[in-house]
């Protein structure tokens, strides 16, 4: 069979959206090493999974009975899930100083929040500020008395 067509797989599965759902399930198979029942002949595993239904060759009752195994929860895999999700030595609460929400989550600290500097730091950093503003001042009050006396002059 050189081409596979929606057709002639609906001979095998009677609904389109099920060919869909266990055609992608025989493809993942052949994705984790399964062995292909048909020739490759170069094609990909989506192609090789429809030859497949609709030349018969896989059992449409174990496509659908892997596609549920896989859709349902396995509290095994839950709990090895759970473990590998937290690390060892993780130290984010001793090291975390801020606000906890009422729910007992951290709230951390966004881009946006202004940081509150220390005693000393802010009174040197307030008086660095002020100088700054007052050479600003000075600057403005130098050059209006010097386009003052430019003005006197040119009159």
């Amino acid at each position: 069979m050189a081409r596979v067509t929606v057709e002639d797989c609906l001979e095998k599965i009677d609904n389109q959206y099920d060919l869909v759902i266990l055609a992608k399930e025989r493809t993942l198979q052949l994705g984790v090493g399964d062995a292909a029942k048909v020739p490759q002949d170069n094609d990909k595993r989506t192609v090789v999974s429809l030859r497949e239904i609709a030349e018969g060759e896989i059992k449409v009752k174990d496509l659908e009975e892997s596609t549920i195994d896989r859709m349902r929860d396995h509290p095994d895999d839950a709990v090895e899930q759970e473990d590998f999700d937290s690390p060892e030595g993780d130290a984010f609460e001793e090291l975390y100083q801020g606000e906890v929400s009422k729910s007992g989550q951290p709230i951390l600290p966004s881009k946006r929040s202004r940081k509150v500097p220390d005693s000393k730091a802010g009174v040197e950093a307030s008086e660095d500020l002020d100088d700054a503003d007052d050479d600003v001042e000075e600057d403005k009050i130098i050059e209006a008395e010097a386009s003052d006396e430019k003005v006197k002059e040119n009159s």
